[in-house]
């Protein structure tokens, strides 16, 4: 999980396509809709988006096929130059960078993996792997050496002289993001990375990613179109529909409060016990007194919480944090309503 340092801090980006962006831009004095936008022959692939992706979070940005998702991130790591606003990485505009200095924070600072897994089919896993380090001029016992490390890292190990054609799906994938992770980077950019890959797969690239992310604690920004995959993953969740970033939130409130009837359609089959924790479900202490007896853990479920919600006689139960400091109070008839369906005796 993150502090709350920014590492990426974008303010009112707007990326804009057509003839005139800026000259568009500027003219643009009232609030105009994605349609209204188009009707005048610009397309609004990012529109006024501010938003921060903290040191060590999961930012994962989801929405429907051409809702702007990609087109951000591009505009985090410089890929497009954005019409208006400003983008900071760790303090620096990106935009008032020169090219020498917004190479050199791509090759230090970040690193991408994308759906196509863009392997090159005549180099080994290894050689695979350690090409970004070769491209940064390192010698080939230091390059060898890390990409030995990061193969290990993904469970690649006794797979470093395959070929790429020797591969599952799923190992192809693992030297994508394992060739991402030799370069050290401070930023993780994902690009719907496990979309092409069968559901058991995917679901076992899901595990693998988590357990890097507790090992390592980068700064992730995840994208996907899964509803599941984002409540699974995400300390954040930023939903966006026509370029727009309609809520950015943890995964419990967005399902327990959406703030747009767009994000509300996510929601609405989804079951709320398997995702909503204790912690979000807690109510403040606010001076009342502490029920005693055995703490709940913030981090469990309510259907995790099940057997001991239905066995358990007291009306509250006390919220831990992961360090045993009590944060909130769940009410039990509330757990169970989510867990059973309101009414339910």
């Amino acid at each position: 999980m993150s502090d709350t340092q920014p590492v990426i801090s974008a303010r009112n980006v707007w990326k804009l396509f057509g003839p005139n962006p800026q000259g568009y831009l500027a003219r643009l004095t009232e609030a105009k809709t994605f349609d209204e936008i188009r009707a005048d022959g610009y397309i609004a692939g990012v529109k006024d988006v501010s938003i921060e992706v903290n040191r060590g979070e999961m930012l994962v940005i989801m929405g429907l096929s051409g809702s702007g998702k990609s087109t951000l991130v591009r505009c985090f790591s410089r890929l497009h130059d954005i019409t208006g606003g400003t983008i900071e990485v760790d303090g620096q505009d990106i935009m008032a960078m020169n090219e020498q200095e917004l190479i050199e924070m791509r090759r230090s600072k970040m690193g991408m993996v994308f759906q196509s897994f863009g392997l090159l089919p005549h180099r080994t896993v290894l050689e695979n792997v350690a090409f970004p380090l070769e491209m940064r001029g390192q010698d080939r016992h230091t390059r060898r050496e890390r990409a030995m490390e990061v193969i290990k890292l993904v469970g690649l190990e006794g797979r470093e002289e395959y070929f790429p054609r020797e591969l599952s799906g799923g190992q192809q994938q693992r030297v994508g993001i394992a060739r991402s992770l030799a370069i050290e980077p401070d930023i993780w950019f994902l690009d719907e990375p496990f979309s092409a890959l069968d559901p058991l797969i995917r679901r076992e690239m899901q595990d693998e990613f988590l357990r890097l992310q507790d090992m390592l604690s980068k700064t992730i920004v995840f994208i996907t179109h899964d509803f599941d995959e984002a409540l699974r993953l995400a300390d954040r969740i930023a939903i966006m529909k026509d370029g727009a970033v309609e809520q950015c939130d943890t995964p419990d409130k967005i399902v327990m409060r959406p703030a747009t009837e767009y994000v509300r359609k996510f929601t609405e089959d989804v079951d709320k016990a398997r995702v909503v924790h204790a912690g979000g479900l807690a109510r403040p202490i606010n001076g009342s007194g502490v029920p005693q007896g055995e703490t709940i853990s913030s981090r469990a479920t309510i259907h995790a919480l099940a057997r001991q919600l239905v066995n358990d006689p007291r009306d509250a139960m006390p919220v831990a944090d992961p360090n045993g400091n009590v944060i909130g109070i769940l009410d039990r008839e509330a757990a169970l309503d989510m867990l059973l369906g309101a009414g339910t005796d």
